[in-house]
């Protein structure tokens, strides 16, 4: 006998116990003796913004995710505030136990009224997952802050670290412990006061399958030597997990680092941490004494209670110059307690009352933040399509089979409530023979779209297969037989398809954005895909045969403006790369892209191919970043466009936008290899965090070993951190791999010879290369770098000025730029500054 199942509709015999095409489970019923379905309610694992949970919480933005989920910003329609919002995951609601010790943990939690300790309101469920609800604080957490800054300041430090020593003594007071305490779950609001978070979750946290008391409860990074050995824990393992905060603000680096969880705990049972004046001279005696006391592997010989590390370090702190001490702002009132003010005062002072309304409100809208944050990506499903196999007889259709999933992404990219894994990341696996649940869970999507090819003379048939990660099944297929001219029609009859499939809404303009396929010439758009096939190769003669073939597509369809941002990028990355002279290459990757635009002024592509060069050739800040800008409000998910705005986030010396950019970038694309190498190589080297940038290099090299790149932003990160040697050998790597082109690796050995005092050899490399830059092109600007090293700072500014009159891609660097400080303090670098464009 056939069921039908009431979710999908489709016919299963009644041998199943699970719907076989979409999982929904079979049961009987209490009545009658013959299968039926049963849908359960799947919990929800993100919420959309502008979205309510519960009839209650309105979702105004995510915030972060985590181990335990994410956390959004959320308005209570109830009373009237943002709250915060954290969203379980599927694995920790679903867990009746679990859910029923957070219930009893939360009991204790709420009894803490701290100004240091954010507040913890509620344990709901709704819609199939449980949330919590906590107070909600406008800031940065502290682990945030350390990464952006390398180290705090010794103010800052002491001043955080009594904060933090405040709430701890409250809650211990309560006799409640942290167990999990760590920068991240230390937030600092924009008046520098600290609020720890998270009291009552971490004790309510167990390893699925374990529910003895011998459980490792913690982060590895920060538990105290009893918690690794799962002993039971009392106040003083939070002094210990204390010592390793200060010691991470005061060095930018936690005392023990390790491949696994368990290395780093055996670390914390029986290594000896190093004395964080090794990592950072300028902290005193007496800080480092401090941290290395709460350290103590005996819990008898740390601080007995946090005030009396609270006392040592505010004597610590009475030692700082006046000017050096950090003092937290005084809260602003809140809505809620100016509304007991209000109720204690209103038959004696209403017109008072009502000037406090008016001044809080102001106060209010003040300090709320004006600058328009970085964009973000709401998605509610997630999607990588695979590169399609080729199935020929005769095979030689991988333009199409690559070509047809490239256009996909592309047309879902589109789409506000659907992420979309980049072309990069999706194509990794070409050729590979992965799991496709492999693929997508370290892609980090919920679904995977793959198929194949066969091409036999006009005929075209296209079979595909969307798979659900979590439990393999097939969600949806189709096979499509049709001819090379219907391929515009197939293209956008799957995208359809697959939204349907999706139970994505499609509002707007959705639809029309979905089915554009900006040609309707099958010839254009087979030498477009030609073009983007070289384009991704890279290097100069392939990026060559790539404007060949954007040049054929626009003969074939002048009205063609994804062709001409092809050029326009080519032309992009052959001046950036310096295979061909910049006033030769910009003015034409210009040139493109505005007639791209005048084509289409919809293409997010075109807006971010014409800011590029309006950055880093014509110096027109302004427009360039309302280009990115617009190229994100029109794609969000544009891994490209967050990719590039942070590049002018940190030549502009907007750092925490920058890391924020550059992020989202990976998170769209996480396995290019540019994103990669750029996150420490470009956007933490200028921020000037290189121990980050350093450890991000490393992680990108181990990901991908023969990508050049790696080892050229190695060579210069090791320059920073003083070790020559192994810049010398990371520049020799980048040379065997061809990266060292013409002119880049003597370049980059003449420098480190020039830094390092060898300046013999830093000369003999320096002739070298004055004597190629009159037979064809070496940046000014590189040349003006060795003779900063080299201290001859005269010629330095020479070559800087032949460099602003060539229009060098790479002064926008020089804000930022560590190699040229030593010519900062010298009135001509600002006025070379302002003549760049900066203010």
């Amino acid at each position: 006998m056939a069921i039908k199942c009431p979710k999908c509709q489709a016919d299963n015999p009644d041998t199943l116990k699970y719907c076989g095409e979409c999982g929904t489970q079979l049961t009987f019923t209490k009545d009658i003796s013959s299968f039926q379905t049963e849908t359960l309610q799947v919990p929800i694992q993100e919420l959309a913004r502008g979205s309510v949970l519960a009839g209650r919480y309105e979702i105004i933005e995510e915030l972060g995710k985590g181990g335990m989920g994410r956390v959004y910003k959320v308005f209570d329609i109830d009373i009237k505030e943002k709250v915060a919002l954290k969203l379980l995951k599927p694995e920790i609601s679903s867990d009746r136990e679990t859910i029923e010790r957070f219930s009893n943990e939360l009991k204790f939690a709420r009894k803490i009224r701290h100004k240091n300790v954010c507040g913890m309101y509620d344990l709901g469920k709704a819609e199939g997952t449980s949330f919590i609800t906590m107070e909600y604080i406008s800031g940065e957490d502290l682990k945030s802050m350390i990464r952006m800054t390398s180290s705090l300041t010794i103010g800052a430090t002491l001043s955080i670290g009594k904060q933090i020593c405040d709430g701890l003594a409250e809650a211990h007071a309560l006799g409640i412990v942290h167990r999990d305490l760590k920068p991240q779950n230390v937030m600092i609001d924009k008046g520098g006061n600290a609020k720890i978070m998270d009291f009552g979750i971490a004790r309510s946290i167990r390893e699925k399958g374990i529910t003895g008391p011998s459980v490792l409860i913690g982060t590895p990074e920060y538990m105290s030597p009893e918690q690794a050995e799962a002993k039971e824990v009392d106040y003083r393992s939070d002094i210990y997990s204390l010592g390793i905060i200060l010691y991470e603000m005061a060095t930018g680096r936690v005392p023990f680092e390790g491949e696994t969880a368990l290395s780093i705990a055996m670390k914390h049972k029986g290594e000896i941490p190093k004395n964080p004046k090794q990592f950072n001279p300028n902290i005193p005696d007496g800080l480092s004494s401090l941290i290395l006391k709460c350290l103590e592997k005996d819990k008898a010989r740390r601080y007995q209670t946090a005030s009396e590390a609270r006392s040592e370090l505010e004597e610590l702190e009475k030692g700082l110059p006046t000017m050096e001490r950090i003092v937290p702002e005084k809260k602003t009132f809140t809505s809620k307690e100016i509304t007991v003010t209000l109720s204690l005062k209103r038959l004696v002072l209403p017109a008072l009352g009502l000037l406090f309304v008016v001044l809080a409100a102001l106060t209010i809208w003040k300090i709320l933040p004006k600058k328009e944050a970085a964009p973000e990506v709401v998605a509610k499903r997630s999607i990588a399509v695979l590169p399609f196999e080729d199935l020929s007889p005769e095979k030689g259709q991988e333009i199409l089979a690559d070509g047809i999933p490239e256009t996909l992404i592309n047309s879902l990219s589109s789409l506000e409530g659907l992420h979309v894994s980049a072309r990069t990341s999706s194509f990794f696996f070409k050729g590979k023979q992965t799991d496709v649940r492999e693929i997508g869970q370290k892609l980090g999507v919920e679904t995977v779209l793959e198929g194949s090819i066969q091409v036999a003379g006009n005929r075209l048939r296209i079979m595909l297969r969307l798979i659900d990660i979590a439990n393999g099944f097939q969600i949806w297929s189709d096979d499509y037989d049709k001819t090379l001219d219907d391929i515009f029609a197939v293209q956008d009859d799957i995208a359809l398809s697959v939204v349907r499939a999706l139970k994505i809404k499609l509002i707007g303009e959705d639809k029309e954005q979905l089915a554009k396929g900006y040609t309707v010439s099958r010839e254009a758009y087979t030498a477009y895909l030609q073009g983007r096939y070289f384009w991704e190769k890279r290097g100069q003669k392939n990026t060559e045969r790539a404007i060949e073939y954007f040049k054929k597509a626009i003969e074939q369809d002048p009205t063609y403006a994804l062709a001409y941002t092809g050029i326009a990028d080519s032309y992009q990355n052959l001046g950036n790369s310096q295979a061909i002279p910049p006033k030769e290459a910009f003015p034409r990757a210009i040139a493109a892209a505005r007639k791209a635009l005048e084509l289409n002024d919809k293409l997010a592509e075109a807006h971010v191919s014409l800011a590029m060069p309006l950055f880093n050739y014509n110096h027109n800040f302004p427009e360039a970043e309302k280009g990115f800008k617009v190229a994100l409000e029109l794609k969000p998910g544009y891994a490209t466009a967050h990719h590039w705005y942070a590049f002018f986030l940190t030549c502009m010396g907007r750092h925490e936008e920058a890391i924020k950019e550059i992020e989202l970038a990976r998170d769209l694309d996480p396995l290019s290899l540019q994103i990669n190498a750029n996150v420490g190589g470009f956007i933490l080297y200028y921020a000037r965090q290189f121990d980050q940038a350093l450890e991000e290099l490393m992680k990108s090299t181990e990901l991908f070993p023969e990508h050049d790149q790696n080892y050229a932003w190695l060579s210069r990160v090791y320059v920073q951190l003083g070790r020559y040697e192994e810049a010398r050998k990371a520049t020799l790597r980048f040379n065997e791999m061809g990266g060292g082109r013409r002119t880049g690796a003597k370049i980059r050995l003449t420098y480190i010879d020039a830094i390092s005092g060898n300046r013999g050899e830093a000369q003999k490399g320096l002739k070298e290369l004055l004597d190629y830059s009159e037979r064809d092109f070496v940046s000014p600007l590189e040349i003006a770098r060795i003779y900063t090293s080299l201290g001859e700072k005269d010629q330095a500014f020479i070559w800087l000025d032949r460099a602003l009159s060539e229009n060098d891609a790479r002064l926008v660097y020089l804000k930022v730029c560590p190699e040229f400080d030593p010519l900062r303090s010298d009135p001509r670098y600002g006025e070379l500054l302002k003549k760049i464009g900066f203010k």
